[in-house]
């Protein structure tokens, strides 16, 4: 059972008309996929950002590594986007991830909001401006439920991480992150 402070969550619930035009654009754009995939979870807002997975599973009284971080890199062959979606207590392995999708950068913020229309912080897994080359962390498959930054820096939204899967169009689980320290 997740324990939250009082006031600490603001569910958008079934969003099918106008509540979703007060929200920031990136959040109407996860409400609309979310809801066009019949995702049974609508994004949540957060009293405060959530910019780090620390900082989300703090909000959200849970452990990182049930926050579901969504990473982008340029791949240099093409420069298209490169989105890894791995535990939020894990770091990407950049050689694994090369070695799966080819030679790969560091993204600054103008290419990522360029690409997925959203703002570093706020990177949602799903609903970008331009579909991404997507690797899923099979790590976050240690968790029966996870959650995913909704487009905005207050907003998430809970899933499984089969629902990643689903929601991503089918893409590959992989071994993508660092070793655990010990």
């Amino acid at each position: 059972m997740v324990r939250r402070p009082a006031g600490l969550l603001r569910k958008l619930g079934a969003m099918c008309g106008s509540e979703l035009h007060s929200l920031p654009e990136g959040v109407q754009r996860v409400a609309r996929h979310l809801q066009a995939s019949g995702h049974p979870h609508a994004p949540v807002m957060l009293d405060d950002a959530a910019r780090t997975a620390q900082q989300a599973a703090d909000a959200l009284g849970i452990a990182v590594g049930q926050i579901a971080k969504s990473i982008i890199f340029r791949r240099k062959a093409d420069e298209v986007a490169v989105l890894v979606v791995t535990s939020g207590d894990r770091r990407v392995d950049e050689k694994k991830v090369d070695a799966l999708v080819g030679k790969t950068g560091r993204a600054d913020a103008d290419f990522v909001k360029a690409r997925t229309g959203f703002s570093i912080g706020g990177v949602s897994p799903v609903a970008h401006a331009t579909p991404p080359v997507v690797l899923i962390d099979r790590e976050l498959f240690r968790f029966d439920e996870i959650w995913a930054a909704a487009g905005h820096p207050h907003a998430v939204f809970k899933l499984r991480p089969a629902d990643l899967e689903a929601l991503t169009g089918g893409a590959p689980v992989a071994d993508v992150v660092q070793p655990p320290a010990a």
